[in-house]
């Protein structure tokens, strides 16, 4: 028996004699089974709350978990390209050319489909010769999906754009001077800004891919 009931019989006890002496025993019996009724009462409560807690901290446990499981699902899969990603063309010009399918994996990855870049840096400072590496760069990656090395001008102007490297008054200049590097070119017209790497502009495009890495 515990203190603490020792001393409330005790309290019981005591109270119990200001009672009429034939009302003391069930006056004393009152008091201590009211009191064990509570205290029963408290001790349950407890048990149920702390239960509650635990469930209630696995349940935000379990709904944590699932929704990284979600997220991680979301996140679109980043992969390497493997010879077989790319197309015919893609492969014998690589193979021609002495590149390597690691060498094109560290410039693109794959993702859900699309070869994305890893490069930022085009490694020059001229805004004619980074306008020149972009148009090559986007006739590979066209080249690597679709066969034909090719490119609009169009968006290799949105890129230079991005990049702060953009010289509007001489963007179709650019071009003119590197016209050797484009199949049958006659000059630029951004009504048909498709352009074609010709045998120079493959040998170029190479070079500019061995200088990335």
């Amino acid at each position: 028996m515990s203190d603490k009931i020792k001393q409330k019989i005790a309290e019981f006890v005591t109270l119990a004699k200001d009672c009429p002496e034939n009302l003391q025993p069930k006056c004393f019996e009152v008091l201590l089974d009211d009191y064990l009724q509570q205290t029963h009462a408290k001790r349950t409560s407890g048990a149920v709350e702390e239960k509650q807690t635990g469930a209630g901290a696995d349940a935000d446990k379990k709904t944590e978990i699932e929704q990284k499981d979600e997220s991680d699902k979301k996140k679109p899969r980043q992969d390497d390209i493997s010879e077989i990603d790319l197309h015919v063309k893609a492969r014998q010009y690589f193979k021609k050319a002495g590149l390597s399918i690691d060498q094109i994996n560290q410039l693109f990855y794959k993702e859900e489909g699309n070869f994305l870049p890893l490069y930022d840096d085009l490694k020059t400072t001229k805004g004619s010769e980074s306008q020149i590496r972009i148009a090559l760069l986007h006739a590979l990656l066209n080249g690597m999906h679709k066969g034909d090395f090719e490119f609009s001008g169009e968006s290799v102007r949105e890129e230079v754009q991005t990049r702060k490297c953009y010289d509007a008054p001489n963007f179709a200049n650019h071009f003119k001077n590197s016209k050797d590097l484009f199949e049958g070119y006659t000059g630029y017209n951004k009504a048909s800004p498709i352009l074609k790497l010709s045998a120079a502009g493959k040998t170029k495009l190479a070079e500019v891919i061995k200088d990335l890495q």
